[in-house]
């Protein structure tokens, strides 16, 4: 699978091109802005785009309206089409958002339910009670997303409604040759839904890719061979900011030997989660971590970790975005990308998370050496081992292990390491040591 030698990168379409915040009815082709940033995305390291939702919606692109239509703020269907040209023209593949738990009040099959009651043919679409009334004093009842009424649940127990879904997504290949999905609150979908999904995607094209949104519980429930490849990791996305801010890395320690770590109890060995530092739902990182200098020790840890790493736009630069000042401050519209010693530091990170097939698909073993402020994990395959090393702290740091080896590559800075004697940690810093077998 693709994905899993991959970086992604993601961008919220609607902030991105500075849409409006409603949906006006004016068609304005914005998407285009994103064929300037290319380059760019391509010097991050990235080999994906991941797009929030494009469809047509009532507000911010979770309350679609239309699966078959780009959403009007964004341009037309051709200007979609040719974004999506130009980024694969670039070596870089396409995802998209597939928002199908619930849809908007917008919904042409939900507005004719409104207008026809009993006598709509898209009755059975939603679960709907029309002895009730809501909040829109609509005189019936309709169930809505964790009691979100302004988002319709869809029934995914109806062939028609994932009929319909699927030949919407056929036509998304044929239109843009989209490569995967990242499937909104995948935690909440019916189960067998996602059998088919994944059934219907892999005749649809090789190497489909789907990513679920999981946030607690096991993982393995969505993530196995006949439903998702992936979900979101955010166990660790938690983890690796609470560690550096609390100066306590067993936390990420533990989280990622749970994961993945080599005893039998531990759930994900062997599988690819997607890995980030934040996303359009969260604070960003440079926002939440306490001290700055950490930032580029976090991606360090990042992609080093088992797991697809994941890159919010703007994050690579260091930019900043506050939950508590509400999601339009998650989702800017930056004019020109921003290139500094942050993105460089990144972008070679990426590279050799590529260049590394331990970096991608090794084993993880946590405890060469483990502290509060610093930590060595190793990851390993038959032909290549690599250790991870990080010192939080202010002050170097003298490590004494079990190399198992003389000498390594260090893999950022290209200098050769003697393991003879204690070794030594920089302080705040991260290293990739390419091992002598």
């Amino acid at each position: 699978m693709w994905a899993y030698n991959a970086v992604f990168y993601q961008i919220y379409p609607l902030g991105f091109c500075g849409a409006p915040k409603e949906n006006d009815g004016e068609t304005v082709n914005r998407i285009e802005k994103v064929i300037s940033w290319i380059p760019h995305i391509k010097q991050t390291g990235a080999d994906c785009i991941f797009f929030n939702p494009v469809f047509d919606s009532d507000r911010h692109g979770y309350d679609t309206r239309d699966f078959r239509k780009i959403d009007g703020r964004l341009g037309t269907n051709e200007d979609f089409a040719q974004v999506c040209q130009a980024i694969h023209d670039a070596g870089l593949k396409v995802v998209l958002d597939g928002v199908f738990n619930h849809v908007g009040r917008g919904f042409w099959a939900f507005q004719d339910v409104l207008r026809r009651r009993w006598e709509s043919p898209y009755k059975d679409w939603f679960y709907i009670n029309f002895d009730g009334n809501n909040g829109y004093n609509d005189g019936l009842w309709y169930e809505g997303w964790e009691g979100h009424f302004e988002l319709v649940k869809l029934n995914l127990q109806n062939p028609a409604v994932t009929g319909h879904i699927f030949d919407c997504i056929r036509r998304w290949v044929e239109e843009f040759d989209i490569d995967g999905l990242r499937l909104d609150v995948a935690y909440s979908l019916d189960e067998n839904f996602v059998r088919n999904l994944r059934q219907f995607t892999d005749s649809l094209k090789p190497e489909f890719f789907l990513v679920g949104e999981m946030l607690h519980g096991d993982y393995n429930r969505l993530m196995n061979d006949s439903m998702l490849h992936s979900v979101t990791n955010y166990e660790c996305y938690k983890g690796l900011y609470s560690s550096f801010n609390s100066a306590n890395l067993f936390e990420i320690a533990h989280s990622l030997n749970r994961q993945f770590g080599s005893e039998p109890w531990c759930l994900y060995r062997g599988k690819h989660l997607m890995s980030f530092a934040d996303n359009h739902d969260v604070t960003r990182v440079a926002s939440i971590l306490q001290n700055p200098k950490h930032l580029p020790l976090l991606y360090g840890v990042l992609f080093g970790m088992p797991g697809i790493p994941c890159l919010y736009y703007g994050s690579e630069w260091g930019a900043l975005g506050d939950k508590a000042k509400g999601d339009d401050d998650l989702r800017p519209c930056f004019e020109e990308p921003v290139e500094n010693e942050l993105t460089q530091f990144i972008a070679k990170l990426a590279r050799i998370h590529k260049e590394n097939p331990a970096l991608c698909h090794g084993s993880f073993r946590y405890n060469v050496l483990l502290t509060n402020r610093q930590m060595i994990f190793e990851r390993k395959t038959d032909s290549q081992r690599i250790l991870v090393a990080v010192n939080l702290d202010e002050a170097d740091y003298i490590a004494h292990f079990d190399a198992q080896c003389g000498l390594a590559q260090e893999l950022i800075t290209g200098k050769t390491i003697d393991f003879g004697g204690g070794t030594l940690l920089p302080a705040q810093s991260v290293q990739y040591w390419l091992m002598e077998r």
